[in-house]
């Protein structure tokens, strides 16, 4: 984009060179046999990305949402499942610890998870309560000494393979009596459930969250008792942002091997490129990707400026992520019509990228509740009527 700093083209070029030595040759068989990369992830932290939000004086990089959309977007194209493992991580993560906790807090969990020793995720979704975050039944009970957690948590990003969970809970009567805690594994009365086969993002571990009786003190919790539903959707705006970044990953990758692809295949002694047909598919799909492309650094730039905040925030970011989502989703199915029978094997990664790029069309919240959301802005009262 053309606002980049050069600090953010220097990051983009290391995250893209990254990417192609460390992602591109493990994720076809990752993908194939539902295995995460655990020794590229940790890598990230050597990179200084693992805590690209958070102050530098915390032990983070120190950088915004535009850098962290640019490492999604460029690690997106080529591994998406790496990188929706990295955001849970560092954004769902990382950057609530490091924005809402306390110092004690930060001292304790920031150093291991930022260096990658500690794998991060965060418990919101339930099984009766996805699109509706607040109608979560997972509850927190105060005692003596703190907290006895109770409940579960499902679709949890990293849930199978995670260290450190940022968790949601109930603590009092109503939807918005809700708090959060650091939930650290081997904590007794805390365990992980099955880990999800997925359609896609399948080297990504996705499982669940279980806690039955688990005994927390004080010092787990974030912030004050009842006081998390504004920090939850501050950062759920923040993840909409950065995921619509993997979505235009997906589709530069699509783009990218539909046009080599093109280029190479011949078809009636000519070059398939020479089509016409061929021709408006990818001249669609490269239009629509730069076009999701500025609004989502839009809004990232926004964030980053301190101008993407309260309603306008909510709107924004929902609007970028929706048509993200829906264009790397068609952006992938055009690739894989343009390579045919080729595209539908998997021997190259176009279908792959298919199957990626509808997660981002359900989770952080669906399509539909995206256009919730916008909709009520624009038609306020009479949208509820």
């Amino acid at each position: 984009m053309w606002f980049f700093s050069e600090e953010e083209k220097m990051l983009q070029d290391t995250v893209r060179q990254y990417a192609l030595a460390e992602l591109a040759p493990k994720i076809e068989h990752l993908d194939h046999e539902e295995k995460f990369n655990d020794a590229a992830f940790r890598k990230l932290g050597d990179l200084g990305l693992l805590g690209i939000t958070v102050k530098e004086e915390d032990g983070g990089a120190g950088l915004g949402a535009v850098a962290a959309t640019i490492a999604m977007e460029e690690m997106g194209a080529v591994d998406a499942s790496t990188t929706l493992s990295y955001l849970a991580h560092t954004i769902l993560c990382v950057n609530q610890i490091g924005a809402n906790g306390s110092p004690e807090q930060k001292k304790k969990y920031l150093p291991k998870l930022i260096s990658g020793e500690w794998i991060g995720g965060m418990g919101m979704s339930e099984p009766g309560a996805g699109s509706d975050a607040l109608g979560m039944t997972t509850k927190a009970t105060r005692t003596a000494d703190g907290y006895n957690l109770f409940g579960g948590k499902t679709w949890i990003t990293n849930g199978p393979n995670g260290d450190i969970f940022y968790v949601y809970a109930k603590t009092g009567e109503g939807k918005k009596n809700l708090s959060t805690f650091i939930v650290e594994r081997g904590m007794k009365g805390f365990s992980t459930g099955k880990k999800f086969s997925k359609m896609g993002m399948r080297a990504s571990p996705t499982g669940e969250l279980v806690f039955e009786d688990v005994k927390l003190p004080e010092s787990a919790r974030v912030g004050e008792e009842n006081s998390s539903v504004k920090m939850m959707m501050r950062n759920l705006d923040l993840e909409r942002v950065t995921i619509a970044g993997i979505s235009l990953g997906i589709a530069r990758g699509a783009i990218e091997a539909a046009t080599a692809y093109a280029k190479d295949r011949k078809q009636f002694n000519k070059p398939i490129a020479s089509f016409q047909q061929i021709q408006e598919r990818i001249a669609e799909a490269s239009t629509n990707y730069e076009a999701s492309r500025a609004l989502v650094y839009s809004c990232a730039k926004m964030w980053d400026e301190g101008k993407l905040v309260g309603k306008q925030a909510s709107v924004m970011s929902a609007q970028a992520k929706l048509h993200a989502a829906q264009m790397a989703t068609k952006v992938a199915l055009d690739a894989i019509q343009i390579l045919g029978g080729y595209g539908y094997t998997r021997e190259f990664p176009v279908e792959r990228m298919m199957r990626d790029a509808k997660l981002i069309e359900i989770g952080a919240g669906t399509n539909e509740i995206m256009r919730v959301i916008i909709a009520r802005q624009l038609l306020g009262e009479a949208a509820d009527q």
